[in-house]
């Protein structure tokens, strides 16, 4: 009921690396922004999984924006796979070096939030992880006046069961008592 009554849920496709040096992508989509200053992101791990161990050894992942163009492949590392099995490498994702953190990001992601870990949470049957971010990747070809563009970034995100969202219908709608 919950996943499915609480949508669109936004995916936060989170690359991140053990200790031992191994690689892990996966999508999470419990993803929110916590805070704007400083700014920090939070994800959800329900139990306790590769993406959860590697950011509490390392300190550290990438948020990398799960767009439309990438769906097929997001959908594909969501699979279980043994620890130590690098996904990106599995399903041929691309990834190169992210800016600040020793985490690698998506290459062909339209923009990515490098991440050091603030907290965990845990509740329930899940760990919030809270990250601070640190760095902002986003492609000249996603942005309009320095700003990200939805429309280019085309972000996806996940309903119930196997829906997923696409790209919304963008509509502008001025807040009471904002300027333009």
């Amino acid at each position: 009921m919950l996943t499915r009554l609480v949508v669109p849920r936004p995916i936060a496709w989170i690359s991140s690396v053990s200790v031992e040096g191994v690689g892990n992508l996966a999508p999470h989509s419990f993803f929110t922004v916590v805070s704007t200053d400083p700014p920090m992101i939070a994800f959800t791990s329900e139990g306790i999984k590769d993406t959860l161990r590697n950011v509490s050894e390392t300190g550290e992942f990438v948020v990398n924006i799960a767009t439309s163009g990438l769906r097929e492949s997001v959908n594909a590392t969501s699979a279980s796979y043994e620890r130590g099995v690098d996904e990106a490498a599995e399903v041929g994702v691309v990834m190169e070096p992210s800016d600040v953190v020793n985490v690698p990001r998506v290459a062909h992601s339209p923009a990515s939030l490098e991440c050091r870990l603030h907290s965990t949470i845990p509740l329930g049957n899940s760990v919030v992880v809270v990250g601070e971010v640190v760095a902002f990747s986003v492609s000249s070809d996603a942005l309009v006046a320095g700003r990200p563009d939805i429309a280019k970034l085309q972000p996806v995100s996940r309903l119930g069961g196997d829906e997923w969202g696409l790209p919304p219908e963008v509509t502008h709608l001025k807040r009471p008592g904002r300027p333009s």
